[in-house]
């Protein structure tokens, strides 16, 4: 018998219900889920939100069996089922889409769609496999070439594609984990809008992780709130404000803060970019001969989908990779980012991945809110690092910043990535002088609390005449913020406007490639 009549999946016509019922899970002495119930609708488009470190991976790794429930049932058609792996929920028809994608780039994505199966043989016949597939694509939502490699793939079709695996798997209740974070806003809405005629028509039933209100508001039907791992609220979004959202995740009412921009008429430049070259690690060219300039007391903010040399373009800024060709300027003198230099001109960097780039993991808190200030007075004195001195600024930002740390001594790592981003805001904007901030994707995965009090500290340094260059794959944010942006596409900058002139839709076709 061939592989194309061997099907481990299980034939779903319509969604079944889920249900959990009072689950928890402890880690040793801490609760992550804490008597947390939820109901899936059949053919319902639910969304699951709550901040970071809420309970919301850890109660989808309960469902898809990643995690065994301390307590708890899940239910399927209000029928107890134990699902021990995600072999086991494919079984009942649940399947999950990472955030980050799970394909094999060398193989192509026939390949990757048969390599998604759970059936274990040793022999494929291609001719019917592709028969099977190409059956298969023409009653799919999404079409992605069944002979492309996976590295061909913009980042829209690797999205589709890691949907399709679990339509092929004929799984009827998908769970999507911040399933828009690397899309354009076109792509984005392209997707859910797609998925979310499948739910209308009854052929599926979908659970989203989101921070995005926006496609909350747009595509789904119910949602569920958690709060430090406990059930804070559910509720149908036709009857449901952003602020009543906010509310349930926050535990108080709060609405997002407006931005209050200072007229500025500044004309010095800062920061001069011409002609900047720079490459990928692997030696292949990823910034090619870009040319800015960034005033006084101005936000240029800078769109793209990941991988277009914007990543290369902010180390390059911030010291972290040589350019290979085209100069430098702040304050009209060269600049090659070094620490003298990046000392000199007063430029400081919210890098993103902050606890990969910007910190040392093992030091604690105040150490590494230290590491620009650890070799000047009243820090150090000679080659003696006074460590009263950096514990007790430590102590100051960490109020000032908000940070939550058990104390100044713990290791960074321990951090919740929201807090680690606050750490290094208040190391890089605690400064008595500063002049150029370089901002990549500073908001990215945080919560709503944490991505409103970043936003504030960067309008409050531009309003108090810091130049500031925003680098973001969140197009709402750019716009919030930006005076001017610009659009990075395959190392080369296609798209440059005023924030008051700039066309959503034409960011939207230059991000993705148009």
């Amino acid at each position: 018998m061939d592989t194309a009549t061997i099907r481990t999946s299980v034939q779903i016509e319509t969604p079944s219900e889920l249900e959990v019922v009072n689950m928890s899970k402890r880690f040793g002495s801490l609760v992550a889920l804490d008597h947390v119930s939820m109901k899936i609708k059949p053919g319902s488009f639910h969304a699951l939100l709550g901040e970071n470190g809420a309970g919301k991976s850890t109660l989808v790794k309960c469902i898809m069996g990643f995690y065994t429930a301390t307590e708890g049932q899940i239910l399927i058609d209000q029928q107890e089922k134990t699902i021990h792996s995600p072999r086991d929920a494919h079984q009942y028809g649940i399947g999950m889409v990472y955030q980050h994608f799970t394909s094999v780039p060398s193989m192509t994505v026939a390949e990757n769609l048969v390599l998604s199966r759970f059936d274990s043989t040793n022999m494929i016949n291609w001719n019917k496999e592709y028969e099977a597939l190409t059956a298969f694509m023409k009653t799919s939502p999404f079409q992605v070439p069944l002979n492309l490699p996976i590295a061909q793939l913009a980042a829209g079709q690797k999205q589709k594609l890691e949907i399709l695996k679990q339509l092929y798997l004929k799984s009827s209740i998908l769970i999507l984990d911040e399933p828009t974070s690397v899309l354009t806003p076109q792509e984005a809405d392209e997707v859910l809008g797609l998925l979310r005629e499948q739910v209308t028509d009854g052929k599926l039933s979908v659970l989203m992780i989101s921070h995005k209100f926006r496609e909350v508001m747009a595509f789904v039907d119910e949602i569920t709130v958690l709060r430090k791992g406990k059930f804070a609220g559910n509720g149908l979004v036709k009857d449901l404000t952003i602020s009543d959202m906010a509310e349930m995740m926050m535990g108080e009412k709060r609405q997002p803060q407006p931005v209050n921009k200072t007229t500025s008429t500044a004309t010095t430049p800062v920061l001069e970019i011409k002609e900047l070259q720079a490459n990928k690690d692997n030696g292949l060219s990823a910034v090619k001969g870009v040319n800015l300039k960034i005033n006084q007391g101005e936000i240029v903010g800078i769109a793209g989908i990941s991988g277009n040399g914007q990543r290369e373009l902010v180390e390059v800024l911030a010291g972290q990779r040589p350019a290979t060709g085209g100069q430098m300027l702040v304050h009209g003198e060269v600049y090659q980012a070094t620490r003298k230099e990046i000392a000199k001109h007063h430029v400081f960097a919210l890098p993103e991945e902050p606890l990969r780039n910007a910190c040392v993991p093992h030091m604690s808190v105040s150490e590494n809110m230290a590491l620009r200030t650890f070799d000047r007075p009243p820090q150090s004195k000679g080659f003696l690092l006074i460590l009263q001195a950096i514990r007790q600024a430590a102590i100051g930002l960490i109020k000032q910043f908000s940070v939550k740390t058990p104390s100044p001594d713990t290791p960074i790592s321990h951090l919740s990535g929201g807090n680690v981003q606050r750490a290094v805001l208040a190391r890089e904007l605690s400064a008595d002088r500063i002049d150029l901030l370089i901002a990549a994707n500073p908001c990215f995965g945080l919560d709503f609390a944490a991505v409103d009090f970043i936003h504030s500290a960067i309008i409050e340094a531009r309003n108090r005449g810091v130049a500031v260059l925003l680098v973001s794959e969140d197009l709402d944010e750019l716009l919030k913020l930006s005076d001017r942006i610009f659009v990075i596409s395959d190392g080369q900058f296609v798209y440059e406007s005023n924030i008051d002139e700039a066309d959503f839709t034409t960011i939207g076709q230059r991000m993705a490639g148009h």
